[in-house]
């Protein structure tokens, strides 16, 4: 029997169909496309894996994204929704305090909603990553509280994970994150260089960094293999996913790669909108849990 629910935010990059078959609420962060319509992710759209590829054409075609952070009045009609339904207790796992302040708002918004509904438990942890790193995470505590454990027993599990979670990104162009202000100019000038591909990593504090430069895609690609083989999996999620930004061509070379070397075959997932805007079109990243830490 559960003894608790699960919300998270649309960073996560669960799809749609996942989200209702897991039974868990969602906040919706917004973009725009070109200063026009406000899109809120997973509920205006992203339904269909075609709108996520027609998403990641434009782009390419020049149109630039704009994203915010989940505000506070997202989280307190998230919260209110919830508390409406009857959820008395809930786990809310929210991206990187390192990427944004996400988290800050959701506490506050707690604290809002608790003065209508006295009774309720929320709490509110961040996850030290973003899209499916997020995800992974969000998976495994509902599988916890499918099993029937405990609130307190699920949060504690996920945060002494949360910086195991290991998330080796190869970007084809770091002007899209320097737009984004996650990297600096210099950094972003390089990775245009010819050839260049930067491997970006979350570390302890939860933010991004590129710790390494790969001549062409192959070697990016080796590269990220022999992390992967460096590292051990967590038992309770012995598995590897591979999130891309509408590049199923490099994301199937990965995958294969992958499987030859170790014998684990990730699972293929395009990413949505709101990260993808800041990484850009062609992005491939590897993402799983281990039993280390990751690099500081």
């Amino acid at each position: 029997m559960k003894q608790f629910e699960i919300s998270t935010d649309s960073n996560c990059d669960l799809y749609f169909d996942e989200i209702k078959q897991m039974g868990i609420y969602v906040g919706h962060l917004n973009y725009t496309l070109d200063n026009g319509k406000e899109f809120l992710d997973l509920k205006d759209d992203f339904k269909e894996y075609s709108q996520y590829v027609d998403f990641y054409n434009k782009l390419r075609k020049g149109y630039v994204a704009k994203t915010s952070i989940l505000s506070l009045q997202a989280h307190v009609d998230l919260f209110t929704e919830m508390a409406k339904n009857g959820v008395k207790t809930a786990l809310h796992i929210a991206q990187s305090k390192g990427l944004s302040p996400t988290i800050d708002n959701a506490n506050q918004a707690i604290e809002i909603v608790k003065e209508k509904y006295p009774d309720i438990n929320y709490v509110a942890i961040q996850s030290n990553t973003t899209t499916m790193g997020e995800g992974m995470l969000v998976r495994v505590a509902t599988k916890m509280r499918d099993e029937g454990k405990s609130l307190e027993e699920t949060k504690n599990y996920i945060e002494s994970i949360k910086n195991h979670v290991q998330h080796i990104v190869m970007v084809d162009d770091l002007l899209y994150l320097k737009r984004g202000g996650r990297i600096g100019a210099a950094q972003a000038v390089f990775g245009t260089m010819l050839g260049v591909k930067p491997i970006i990593e979350f570390n302890m504090a939860g933010k991004l960094e590129i710790v390494r430069k790969e001549r062409g895609t192959r070697k990016a690609f080796m590269s990220i293999v022999n992390e992967f083989k460096s590292h051990t999996l967590n038992k309770d999620f012995p598995y590897a996913v591979i999130v891309h930004t509408d590049n199923t061509k490099d994301a199937t070379e990965l995958q294969k790669l992958v499987e030859e070397q170790t014998g684990v075959k990730p699972e293929l997932r395009i990413m949505g909108p709101i990260i993808g805007a800041h990484v850009g079109p062609n992005a491939v990243a590897l993402a799983f849990i281990s039993n280390e830490d990751r690099p500081q």
